[in-house]
């Protein structure tokens, strides 16, 4: 059957994969970028751009030319290894259960993880297709705790970081000349966070194999060049005794607003890279299923034109429907300023370095909104909007059975066509 029907296999695995990825830009991307817009430091058509380009540059330079079959080893398909057809079913039922559950999502505004969009399809399909003890159902466990965890651990770094900022620069009497006093330690900060985050998750699938040591002494050096170079352009801006402290205030935010434009690009890559090359995962079984005759691989090549399918549907995702999701973190949950949104950005980058290195289950998606809540939270509980943020933590529980549900239907409707 997957010979016979392989050519029609194939084009719906790249139509559901575009698809998919389109999800993945107007949803996930939009809310790595929603930071930046939100607080005024890029637009939309710049927060577009530069996803366009970093986003694409980190998933073809360095997402890797081979993607396991099987998402974080959330199902074990041993037992219907003879029955590949079954596969391919629930591989393209995962697909486009995932994508429509974003669509909806990212049209209501709700940041959710894309992660766990698809490994709710996954585990639909694994249920009704192969047997409920395929799914590994510890796993699920530390997804429910990832809810509680990355919001908790994002959101604590973000506030002590906003109130740093609010102590040493924002509240003195001298903010623009406390911030070209401190700007650069910030600046060796972000450095170094966003140089473990590129090594540790953006550079992974490339044959570069750093010590943990190896790595903390390469981001170093590469945050003290950064330091260095922005000292002497921050200690060019002008800072005239005479300048009311509302223009001083100006001045602070337009410095942090430059640092995010590199804060956000790194971002973006690191994204790019680790991300997308999952999104397009359940494509490339599909793909590799059919070419192969049939024979299930627990890893397969991922080719060029994948990577490129995927690139493309990111960035339509993002300039199409990213918006609505770029408000809710931007806008709705609480008021965003540089000096804000570069707090919850890099409390965000440094809990996914934490959290590659120690195991916690964390979803990028639930620290953004998590480091997002910390900084409002430290101008005190009224500055944030507590509707807005319950209707996210809603939305986080339900994507696991809602993408589980549609993947069932889906499942069914492809075994009674093709079987």
């Amino acid at each position: 059957m997957v010979v016979e029907y392989g050519y029609i296999f194939i084009v719906l695995a790249v139509v559901f994969g575009l698809y998919m990825t389109w999800g993945i830009g107007a949803n996930d991307v939009a809310n790595a970028m929603g930071t930046s817009v939100g607080s005024g430091a890029i637009s939309v058509k710049q927060a577009i751009i530069i996803a366009a380009i970093f986003e694409f540059a980190g998933a073809f330079l360095a997402g890797g030319h081979v993607t396991k079959t099987i998402r974080k080893g959330i199902i074990d398909p041993t037992t219907v290894i003879d029955q590949p057809e079954i596969l391919v079913w629930g591989m393209l039922s995962a697909l486009i259960a995932a994508a429509i559950w974003l669509t909806v999502a990212s049209w209501l505004g709700w940041p959710v993880s894309t992660t766990h969009s698809i490994i709710g399809a996954l585990v639909g399909f694994a249920i009704v297709g192969i047997g409920v003890e395929a799914v590994n159902w510890p796993k699920i466990g530390t997804i429910v705790l990832s809810w509680l965890v990355s919001p908790v651990v994002g959101g604590a770094l973000s506030y002590f970081l906003m109130i740093s900022i609010q102590k040493l620069i924002l509240d003195t009497e001298k903010p623009l000349i406390n911030a070209k006093r401190y700007a650069p330690y910030y600046v060796f900060l972000v450095g170094f966070v966003i140089s473990l985050v590129t090594l540790f998750k953006g550079l992974k699938h490339l044959d570069i194999d750093l010590s943990v040591s190896q790595s903390f002494i390469f981001s170093g050096i590469l945050a003290l060049i950064l330091t260095i170079i922005s000292y002497f352009l921050i200690n060019k801006i002008d800072a005239s005794p005479g300048e009311s402290a509302r223009e001083q205030l100006k001045q602070v935010e337009k410095i942090f607003g430059i640092l995010m434009i590199f804060s956000a690009s790194a971002m973006a890559f690191a994204h790019g890279s680790n991300d997308v090359a999952n999104g397009i995962g359940p494509m490339a079984a599909v793909i590799s299923i059919v070419d192969s005759g049939g024979e299930v691989a627990q890893k397969s090549d991922l080719p060029i034109w994948i990577l490129l399918v995927g690139g493309l549907g990111i960035v339509i995702g993002l300039s199409t429907l990213g918006y609505r999701v770029m408000l809710t973190i931007g806008t709705k949950i609480t008021e965003l300023v540089p000096t804000r949104g570069f707090s919850a950005e890099l409390a965000a980058a440094a809990t996914v370095v934490i959290a590659s290195r120690t195991g916690i289950p964390v979803s990028t998606t639930q620290i953004a909104v998590g480091a997002v809540m910390g900084v409002g939270l430290a101008r005190g509980i009224g500055a944030l909007d507590l509707r807005v943020i319950g209707g996210i933590m809603m939305s986080w529980v339900i994507t696991l059975p809602v993408g589980a549900i549609l993947s069932i239907f889906f499942f069914y409707f492809f075994r009674g066509i093709f079987l």
